[in-house]
């Protein structure tokens, strides 16, 4: 029997090609507000799609609840931002737009440790958490306040969830996508011709993904930045 493994906010590009990745050693649980694309993706990959909103507590505990044993990798992907300046924000837009981007987060980290806490430890390891970041997390950029905080609370959530479950054998990580991700619907920045490769290949991040996966415990990364070799700093 494969161990679980649950993606939530499950779509084309990324979501996607983790999927994918984890599809040979995992019995997938994809987890979307929408099941329109992650229906077929779970059809083709055998998996099981949930439909769900990442920011309601009882449903992320069901989710998680409901699973036959505790997961040993648990992805959330779920972001959210309102543009404009910050006079002219709908705070009930910006509040919606946090609870997508950090209270979905800590909801989907506890419910998952609250699982993996209750597994035995294979080879000292309960399993994996690790949450989809954006450089917003480490620098705030004008007329993108509430991504900003959305993505600064996502960022300090893993770093304490990391100081307190990494001694309990659960590996905790948060990973700046600092760059445009690839993807079927969006097109290459203007200067692609001369630069190739201006945007992140969702399967060359998928496959960092994994190796945060499968690190061994006495080198465990806590962050990790990725970004296409054209992006300044």
């Amino acid at each position: 029997m494969k161990p679980i493994a649950v993606i939530i906010g499950v779509g084309d590009g990324l979501s996607a090609s983790l999927a994918r990745a984890l599809a040979p050693g995992y019995d997938l649980v994809l987890a979307a507000r929408s099941t329109a694309k992650s229906g077929r993706l779970a059809k083709e990959l055998g998996a099981q799609a949930v439909e769900m909103d990442a920011s309601d507590p009882a449903a992320m505990a069901a989710l998680f609840d409901g699973l036959a044993e505790a997961p040993r990798v648990a992805i959330y992907n779920p972001s959210a931002r309102v543009r404009g300046p910050l006079v002219d924000l709908d705070p009930e837009s910006v509040r919606k737009a946090v609870e997508v981007t950090a209270y979905g987060a800590f909801l989907m980290g506890q419910a998952a440790a609250r699982r993996m806490l209750e597994s035995k430890p294979v080879d000292g390891k309960r399993g994996t958490l690790l949450f989809t970041g954006a450089s917003a997390g480490v620098k705030g950029f004008p007329r993108s306040a509430s991504f900003a905080m959305g993505k600064f609370a996502q960022r300090g959530l893993a770093q304490s969830m990391a100081r307190e479950l990494h001694p309990e054998g659960i590996h905790v990580a948060w990973v700046n996508i600092d760059g445009g991700i690839r993807n079927p619907s969006r097109s290459e920045r203007k200067d692609a011709a001369d630069n190739p490769d201006s945007m992140l290949d969702p399967d060359a991040i998928a496959r960092a993904y994994m190796q945060l996966i499968e690190q061994d415990r006495s080198a465990w990364s806590n962050e990790l930045t990725l970004r296409p070799w054209v992006e300044r700093f």
